[in-house]
């Protein structure tokens, strides 16, 4: 098929058909079609959208570009959570024990974090001996077994993905819905679970920036997913502030785990309790209501924490770190940034606190970084309280002495005040499904 044709076609505007999408997908990955073919290709869908059918087909052409992940074994009680990702957002520590907990079978593959945003895998290697790594055997059994297991994206996922992203990253076509949901939907699809819950963000700290590109995204997924046979919801969150009150690796297990064990019942909780009781509902066939009932429950009896337990155990990770929380990784270096005037946080720059954790090593600039593990940001105060000044407003982590006083000024930079107390915003935005 002629690749000059179909960048023609979609530069003009026109619908593209099954096989053109799907010959571009299998050139494109197997080296026929050079890079700057498909960079045009990127750029015309980018000006010029593409319908559902057209993103459904270029999903489901890249989910098939590499292996899938075969779990009809287990029936239609597979679960999976996907983020969009933001800062402090350590949901998928909270939902997939809690999930398990109540009976979802959760086969996990998740990514590294990139940029100001964190990674799941990233901060599960923050646990000592933690696999993120299992074969295709164990992988399964464990689930099997414990009904979890969380490792990070397999070699041959979506190859087509990983070539078009990196393409896509350098060529100013990252921000286009069918492409960004085409990416991630191939990945939930390949990854084979029957149902599917998206935590879209929305705000200062995330890609969408604001609550309609979410909610166009949102859409989107949910009707990929929807025609591909899958169970789908995706809960828009907010994230113009920071989730939680810990940002960092082995922090944010810190706090992932003062929710399920000590009792924390903050807005991380609460985001937590309602993906997991969406996930939980689409799974067990049980109503909203009731699922987020046993999603309570299980947190407050410990039932979700010992199965947190059960499945860092079973994948290698020391679980005496879990119980022993100072037995984690935290950085030599501490300093607490003081409030530089009296009155109200009106708003706490999301992006700019995560990039001032990513400048204490809690991040990569790029993929080659190394991460450390114990860098961060332990917040005391956020948007809407009120605050004095020379009152701590956070205190930074890191091995890195120089950098704590670039990021001292930077997580300033991030902070507005006033006089009056700002309005707050809903932590869930908005609520789309097509689940059956």
């Amino acid at each position: 098929m002629d690749m000059y044709e179909i960048i023609r076609r979609k530069r003009d505007g026109a619908e593209l058909t099954d096989e053109e999408i799907r010959a571009f997908i299998r050139g494109y990955t197997d080296g026929r079609i050079p890079d700057y073919q498909a960079a045009a290709f990127c750029m015309a869908v980018f000006f010029r959208d593409m319908t559902d059918r057209e993103t459904a087909v270029l999903t489901e052409a890249m989910a098939d570009s590499g292996d899938r992940l075969d779990l009809s074994g287990f029936g239609r009680m597979t679960a999976d959570k996907h983020s969009t990702g933001g800062v402090g957002d350590k949901t998928s520590l909270i939902v997939i024990p809690a999930a398990a907990s109540l009976g979802c079978v959760t086969a996990k593959m998740s990514g590294r974090g990139l940029g100001h945003t964190g990674g799941t895998v990233d901060k599960l290697e923050s646990i000592p001996g933690y696999r993120t790594s299992l074969s295709p055997e164990a992988f399964l059994d464990q689930v099997r077994r414990v009904g979890i297991a969380v490792i990070g994206q397999t070699g041959n996922l979506t190859p087509a993905d990983k070539k078009l992203y990196a393409l896509r990253d350098v060529t100013a076509t990252v921000d286009s819905i069918p492409l960004i949901a085409s990416s991630i939907m191939s990945k939930k699809l390949a990854a084979g679970a029957a149902n599917i819950v998206l935590d879209v963000k929305a705000g200062s700290g995330s890609f969408m920036k604001t609550l309609d590109r979410a909610a166009l995204l949102a859409d989107k997924m949910v009707r990929i997913g929807t025609a591909a046979g899958r169970n789908v919801t995706a809960v828009i969150t907010d994230m113009d502030v920071p989730l939680g009150t810990h940002i960092g690796n082995a922090l944010e297990v810190r706090e992932a785990v003062a929710v399920l064990r000590d009792g924390l019942r903050n807005d991380l909780y609460e985001v937590s309790v309602c993906l997991t009781a969406h996930l939980a509902g689409m799974t067990l066939g049980i109503p909203f209501g009731e699922a987020e009932r046993r999603v309570k429950e299980a947190i407050a009896s410990g039932l979700a924490y010992r199965k947190m337990l059960e499945w860092i155990g079973a994948q290698g990770g020391d679980i005496s770190c879990i119980e022993d929380l100072s037995k984690l990784p935290k950085g030599r270096y501490a300093a607490r940034v003081k409030s530089p005037a009296d009155g109200y946080i009106l708003k706490m720059d999301a992006e700019t606190v995560g990039r001032t954790s990513l400048h204490l090593g809690a991040g990569r600039a790029t993929k080659e970084d190394v991460i450390d593990p114990g860098a961060g940001i332990v917040l005391r105060r956020k948007t809407g309280d009120r605050v004095r000044e020379g009152e701590t407003l956070c205190t930074l982590y890191t091995d890195r002495k120089s950098a704590l006083g670039p990021a001292k000024e930077l997580f300033l930079s991030a902070l507005t005040f006033g006089a009056e107390k700002p309005e707050p915003r809903p932590l869930v935005c908005r609520v789309i499904s097509t689940a059956r």
